[in-house]
């Protein structure tokens, strides 16, 4: 399955959800003082760019060291965006899959890793590095595009949640959801097909 630039900043954005991460972002950043909440959000995501970009860069000697092939990778990711994409349709409104202490100030957990830089995305930038190597620029600007929108929705967060409300934030999450079902069948799809029409 091979991806142009656009089709990659969309898979990204679909994996790191920031409209569906706003219910978590909100508590989390409420709890940090208004003149900190700039210079925090972007360590956050300044840290998850680096460790995503740790990931794109050194995931082919990665799949050697551990002597997987780019097949069970692609399947492997597939699954977890499965299981990402069921949890966003069938989530419930202020459901948080990470327990956030009140009053502290995030560092590197939840926000960055793994709200940010979390399995599946993880998954994905080495996925993308394996299969088309030669467009690692490409790759590399769809990443950081992903992340300055997510960092746009870490800081505006509380203000998106109230034009649009509850109930379009998870519409918008739900039909996400959709549509990277469809993505990971298919990352499933293609690894098997390569699997057995490529022979072991």
């Amino acid at each position: 399955m091979d991806h142009s630039f656009l089709s990659a900043l969309i898979l990204l954005l679909l994996v790191l959800d920031p409209l569906g991460s706003l219910p978590i972002f909100i508590p989390i950043m409420r709890s940090v003082p208004r003149e900190r909440r700039l210079r925090v959000a972007l360590r956050e995501v300044g840290i998850a760019f680096g460790v995503l970009l740790a990931f794109m860069f050194l995931g082919e000697g990665f799949l050697r060291l551990m002597h997987l092939s780019e097949r069970s990778l692609e399947v492997a990711g597939g699954v977890i965006l499965i299981i990402i994409a069921i949890r966003m349709i069938f989530s419930h409104a202020g459901e948080s899959a990470y327990g956030v202490e009140t009053g502290r100030e995030p560092l590197i957990f939840p926000l960055a890793v793994p709200l940010l830089a979390g399995p599946s995305a993880m998954a994905t930038v080495l996925l993308l590095a394996s299969r088309q190597p030669d467009r690692i620029g490409e790759w590399v600007g769809a990443l950081f595009t992903a992340m300055v929108i997510s960092f746009l929705a870490l800081i505006l967060a509380d203000r998106i949640r109230k034009v649009l409300g509850d109930s379009v934030v998870s519409a918008i999450e739900k039909l996400m959801g959709l549509v990277l079902t469809a993505i990971a069948v298919e990352m499933i799809l293609a690894g098997l097909k390569r699997y057995f029409v490529g022979g072991l």
